[in-house]
């Protein structure tokens, strides 16, 4: 546990994340307490805040001393009036736009976000580097989320696997590796209509500390550059295999009011999959902050294949 004058920050797993208390989000921050918790934030890949009293404008305000927001996300067109930075994750949002086999296909894959693991919008080239998600209505039990550090993932590979994978390089997209069907109609529209692919570099440096992570996930990595289909998937695989092994991972119990700040350079996430059964409600709502184009440790920069990148609060034509 480290302390300041102002912040109290508590570990909470071996590898990843940290609790920090002391600090009310819905008021504006002075110098020192936002570079504490930028630095709390690289030390620990993801942060959480406890009781905090945040609405969409509190929210927005508060990711702003970070940096500059995205746009809700590439295929979300209704936001909250006013508001077009919050995606708002309720699937009875999706269900009452698609329909009622909308849960189905919750099951399978979300509309708006990926119930496997999953780094965010990483069809994008230049991915969100930092994503804050808050809790409003969450059930009494169930619905938790998790986090993986995908440095800790990268520096447990041999040196030889790591020679490897530092010189390699994936194309990413939205239904990486999903067969469609029929009932997906009005998703793969929306999808294809602002398509989105990006090549990345499969080890990426961090652009503030230098720590190298393994920049894949199940959730958009479609394939490895340059390998067959049957190498690719096995390379993959491992690679799945590796940053979700439980020793690198935290696991988050919301509360009402909880907030979590993840860096998505460094790590990947676990939406809750327990609630598809049950009649509950859960509602939170997420802003993300623009990012800069991966580069791996050869010096390759992500690529467009197709799309556009995200600038200034909106997706414009690169």
């Amino acid at each position: 546990m480290s302390s300041s004058s102002i912040l109290a920050i508590k570990r909470v797993a071996g590898h990843i994340g940290a609790e920090i208390t002391g600090v009310d989000l819905a008021h504006p921050l002075g110098p020192t307490t936002v570079e504490e918790i930028r630095q709390a934030l690289l030390a620990h890949k993801v942060v959480f805040f406890r009781g905090q009293n945040l609405d969409h404008a509190a929210q927005i305000a508060f990711a702003r001393q970070f940096g500059e927001l995205t746009h809700a996300h590439p295929h979300e067109d209704a936001p909250p009036e006013e508001f077009p930075q919050i995606l708002t994750i309720d699937p009875r949002r999706y269900e009452e736009r698609y329909g009622a086999n909308y849960r189905e296909l919750y099951r399978k894959r979300q509309y708006s976000y990926y119930s496997g693991w999953h780094t965010d919008v990483t069809a994008a080239v230049n991915p969100p580097a930092a994503s804050i998600l808050r809790a409003e209505t969450v059930p009494e039990f169930g619905g938790d989320t998790q986090w993986t550090n995908l440095v800790a993932a990268y520096e447990g590979l041999s040196a030889p696997l790591r020679d490897f994978v530092d010189g390699l390089r994936a194309e990413h997209r939205f239904l990486a590796g999903y067969q469609t069907t029929d009932e997906d109609g009005k998703l793969v529209k929306r999808i294809n209509d602002n398509l989105l692919v990006s090549v990345h570099p499969v080890v990426r440096v961090h652009p503030e500390t230098g720590e190298r992570a393994l920049f894949v996930n199940p959730g958009f990595t479609d394939h490895i550059v340059g390998l067959s289909a049957l190498e690719s998937r096995r390379v993959l695989e491992s690679l799945y295999e590796q940053i979700t092994r439980p020793e690198y991972t935290v696991r988050f119990r919301w509360q009402p009011g909880s907030v979590a700040f993840w860096d998505n350079r460094a790590t990947a996430h676990l939406a809750p999959s327990d609630l598809d059964h049950l009649d509950v409600q859960r509602t939170l709502h997420r802003v993300t902050l623009i990012g800069d184009r991966p580069v791996g440790p050869d010096g390759f920069v992500s690529e467009i294949v197709a799309g556009r990148e995200f600038r200034a609060e909106a997706l414009v034509v690169a």
